[in-house]
């Protein structure tokens, strides 16, 4: 009955969200059909398709965790009403990750269904090996897979929201971590390992014999040294998104800051901490996906076409939950917003203020994204 209720009081911005959590959710549940149906027909290699699914089904957990994060700051009445009924964290949490969940299983139980359908002699030959068509299904073996999708969202939903932070009537200021010097040389080992590594695996005396380790998707061989290295730079490049977001805001309200840059240059320090992870998220997946891209260009391979349909999905799922992060930082900042209009701050200035941090954090992902697409021996 909750979530009937909730469904009732849905604006556009949560039924998009809602939406896309169930879409991406159905394409993940054919993922995991479509390695069952392989699985059937005793074609061999369950194991690597069932880890192509985990990608995807990463992709939908952690925007799934943020939108879950952003309810609190996008419905601080329904968060009121709860708490006013009586509801405490775990209850509130629990039904945040509910809805999360039941999306998912909706989405799921369409896939399911468009599955079984297709398996009652209506799909194609082409599409008969991956449905397992003629084979015997058995009644536990979908639901399994299946269930996995609503329990990894939910738990991850379940996990992200923070409290008391996100309750009213309790202590609002959450803990604000300092980008200190130190937070800048934390990844600069990480950093070094991964150049090491790779160094090694492009020495002059390596032979085509050590690229022992065969990339799926049209992707070239390659050394397991190489690709930990890349992996371990890329690694510490997005760990340094928070510290150099912060940085830079310190440096636009550097020495005697005109109003322009005191204000973009404060607001990017405070939301550096909440809005570096999802960026450098996003800005990893767009690296991996352009590194992929200038591999299949330079060999001429065939793209495939499920590989493109993961890719998509993932970058959906961090474009989205960077937007979900982003609307959530919005409604935090209401009170202060009202309070520079109420002191007569002209709107130019507010629009100017938001062109200046949209260019410095630009500047910091075109370091760092640059860079791990420079990097890549691949």
């Amino acid at each position: 009955m909750y979530y009937l209720r909730l469904a009732r009081g849905y604006r556009a911005l949560d039924l998009a969200r809602w939406l896309l959590t169930a879409t991406a959710a159905a394409v993940v549940a054919a993922f995991l059909l479509r390695a069952l149906g392989r699985a059937l027909n005793g074609t061999g290699g369950n194991l690597e398709r069932l880890l192509w699914c985990l990608p995807p089904l990463a992709a939908v957990a952690w925007f799934a965790a943020v939108a879950a994060r952003a309810v609190p700051a996008q419905h601080p009445e329904r968060i009121t009403g709860l708490t006013a009924a009586g509801a405490g964290p775990t209850r509130i949490r629990l039904l945040v990750a509910g809805e999360i969940a039941l999306a998912c299983a909706l989405g799921s139980a369409v896939t399911l269904l468009l599955f079984l359908i297709l398996r009652n002699d209506i799909a194609g030959p082409s599409l008969a090996p991956d449905i397992g068509m003629g084979v015997p299904l058995p009644a536990a073996a979908p639901v399994a897979l299946l269930a996995v999708l609503p329990l990894v969202a939910g738990v991850s939903a379940a996990c992200a929201i923070r409290f008391p932070e996100g309750l009213p009537g309790r202590p609002a200021a959450p803990a604000r971590t300092r980008h200190t010097p130190l937070r800048l040389l934390l990844p600069a080992p990480v950093l070094l390992a991964g150049l090491g590594l790779e160094l090694y695996g492009l020495r002059p005396d390596a032979t085509d014999a050590d690229r022992t380790l065969a990339l799926p998707a049209g992707l070239p061989d390659t050394s397991p040294a190489l690709l930990t290295g890349w992996t371990l730079t890329a690694l510490a490049l997005a760990l340094w998104t928070g510290p150099l977001l912060a940085l830079a805001g310190r440096l636009l309200a550097l020495r005697r800051p005109t109003p322009l840059r005191l204000l973009a240059g404060r607001a990017l320090t405070a939301q550096a901490r909440r809005l570096g992870t999802p960026l450098a998220v996003l800005t990893a997946v767009v690296a991996l996906l352009l590194v992929a891209w200038r591999s299949w260009a330079r060999t001429g391979a065939d793209v495939p076409g499920l590989t493109l349909v993961e890719g998509a999905l993932v970058l959906a799922c961090a474009v989205a939950a960077l937007a979900a992060r982003l609307h959530e930082l919005r409604a935090d900042r209401g009170p202060t917003l009202d309070a520079l209009d109420r002191l007569g701050t002209p709107p130019g200035l507010l629009t100017g203020t938001v062109a200046l941090r949209t260019l410095a954090t630009g500047t910091v992902l075109l370091l760092t994204g640059g860079l791990t697409v420079l990097l890549c021996p691949l």
